[in-house]
């Protein structure tokens, strides 16, 4: 796997954790979901920050967004 994947697939766990907390929160459950997509995102983030070149600045989250999205399709 490429560091893009990587950083575009735990920023979307990252993203997905907030309504999971939220929706546990709301309930009076503990929030496991909402911790287990942050540490997976976590996981999946630090090393493509690591990995890649130079790592990565704010301006390339938005391109890596699209490179990714441009293999799929």
């Amino acid at each position: 796997m490429d560091t893009d994947l990587f950083l575009v697939l735990g920023s979307l766990l990252w993203c997905l954790a907030v309504p999971s907390a939220a929706s546990a929160y709301s309930e009076g459950r503990r929030p496991r979901l909402a911790i287990a997509f942050v540490l997976l995102g976590g996981v999946m983030v630090l090393p493509a920050m690591i990995l890649h070149p130079g790592g990565y600045a704010f301006a390339d989250v938005p391109k890596a967004f699209f490179r990714v999205l441009g293999r799929i399709f």
